[in-house]
């Protein structure tokens, strides 16, 4: 069918057309606020790359996907009791930055309970030892020897690393070929040396000896330290005066919500989830479902793989790209027992365990400084914790239940409450606690890992030049991206 208008009849549309502009600039077009730095993630390193950009001056926003700040650090808050802490917990000396920055918040540490007795469950029966070899259980004089060797061996390789650019250390590329468990064969040779190895590097990496590099596994060792000297994994596996020496009073997410109340919630967007970076003429547009801010730079304070899920338009060069592809997170998950009192003190144990099987395989005493309740915590890593991925939670708690009691005996079934953290399944974090390097990787892509895209800037623990893995690495990749940003600016 023909349309035909009369003459009055297009005067009459030419007028209609003529006011849809008119009424459409009688709405007003909601206005994109603008700043100087938006901040994808609210966890310890996007806090303290908004802290340090703020204190210089320049407008920040956070954009956080969950309804807290803190990302892998969690309190859980116990009806008239202490917190517990479900995510990164210990800190240690050479922590430098961490223990700065619970100083500068008012946060007391305190030491982890060590006094007593530690416990070996090994074929069957479990047996309780003084710990004075630096942690490790008592096994043959055979075995003792050849981890001396081995840990000497290992730290001295790791002491060649390049912090900064560890792939351009020494043989770096024989070194990135290997997984570490192709350089633990070659070394070890009695099974309780395999056994204690089995439980330590998951312990550290929430991975299995046969995912990671050698060389990533090198450069985390000689992460852990400062510099007065190069880490060694003598003090990533150990308690007093190791990683794990101390905690903070009222929990380690208090860092982030302390950092988050200095920042001001006007600054600070939960629950959104950024779906897309755009460039658009000299400024990024941050887009989540249901806000869009403009920033002249963009910090992407997260892990690696986490970062595919957002569009880039232009896209990330492809070698970036591949990085974040093939790094993948650790399997970690956390399970605390409660009870009216630590019972284990008065039969003489500290409640560090470490067990060759079971779903935990090493424990520690969680209960607060005051001794107010007990708290036994164990940690599910690697291959364990996949396994459970898709238990109930009642299976979960079940396998834990035996695991402490390998460990302890029968009075662990006493627990008022079992806490569960499976990080694994938790959407914005998908593991932990942070991503790895499979072999390759490390000398293929590494260059990339701190390397900012244009105004882009990648934050994360995984990004730091110490401590990686751990929030001590988080805080200093921070400030190491706000620093960057403010050289350039």
């Amino acid at each position: 069918m023909r349309l035909v208008l009369s003459r009055s009849s297009f005067s009459v549309m030419h007028l209609f057309l003529i006011a849809i502009p008119l009424c459409h600039a009688l709405v007003a077009t909601p206005s994109i606020p603008e700043v100087d730095v938006a901040i994808i993630g609210g966890g310890l390193s996007g806090l303290s790359a908004a802290k340090e950009l703020a204190a210089a001056n320049k407008s920040i926003v956070v954009l956080e996907a969950r309804d807290r700040v803190g990302g892998r650090v969690l309190n859980a808050n116990l009806a008239g009791k202490d917190v517990q802490e479900l995510g990164g917990e210990y800190i240690g000396p050479t922590q430098n930055r961490v223990l700065a920055l619970a100083a500068e918040l008012g946060l007391p540490t305190y030491k982890t309970y060590t006094e007593g007795n530690s416990t070996f469950y090994r074929n069957g029966t479990a047996r309780h030892y003084k710990d004075g070899l630096g942690g490790i259980p008592p096994v043959g004089l055979d075995t003792l020897v050849e981890l001396a060797v081995f840990m000497t061996d290992i730290n001295n390789l790791a002491s060649t690393v390049d912090l900064e650019e560890p792939w351009n250390t020494p043989n770096a590329t024989a070194l990135d070929s290997m997984t570490l468990e192709t350089y633990v064969n070659s070394k070890l040779s009695t099974s309780d040396s395999r056994v204690l190895l089995d439980v330590a590097i998951p312990a550290i990496l929430s991975t299995e000896m046969k995912e990671p590099s050698l060389l990533y596994s090198l450069w985390c060792i000689a992460a852990a330290g400062d510099e007065t000297g190069p880490g060694t994994i003598n003090r990533l596996i150990g308690v007093d005066g190791g990683a794990q020496d101390s905690r903070v009073s009222g929990g380690t997410q208090l860092l982030a919500t302390l950092l988050a109340e200095r920042l001001g919630s006007e600054n600070i967007y939960l629950d959104t989830p950024v779906r897309k970076v755009q460039l658009k003429e000299s400024r990024y547009l941050v887009s989540s479902d249901e806000n869009t801010v403009s920033a002249r730079h963009v910090v992407c304070a997260m892990s690696p793989p986490l970062v595919t899920r957002i569009t880039f338009d232009p896209p990330l060069p492809a070698g970036r790209d591949q990085l974040n592809q093939r790094m993948p997170m650790g399997a970690l998950g956390k399970a605390i027992a409660i009870y009216p009192s630590a019972w284990w003190r008065d039969e003489g144990l500290n409640g560090v365990g470490v067990s060759d099987t079971g779903a935990i395989r090493v424990t520690y005493d969680n209960s607060p400084a005051d001794g107010s309740f007990g708290a036994m915590m164990g940690f599910i890593e690697a291959d364990e914790m996949r396994k459970l991925d898709t238990a109930s939670e009642d299976e979960v708690k079940r396998q834990v239940k035996q695991s402490f009691a390998n460990l302890f005996g029968p009075r662990v079934d006493d627990a008022t409450d079992v806490l569960i953290q499976r990080w694994d399944l938790e959407e914005f974090s998908r593991g932990g606690p942070s991503a790895l390097m499979p072999p390759g990787v490390l000398t293929q892509y590494g260059s990339y890992l701190r390397a900012p895209v244009g105004r882009i800037h990648f934050a994360g623990t995984e990004t730091s030049l110490r401590w990686i893995g751990y929030m001590d690495g988080a805080i200093s990749s921070g400030e190491r991206v706000a620093g960057e940003i403010l050289e350039n600016w």
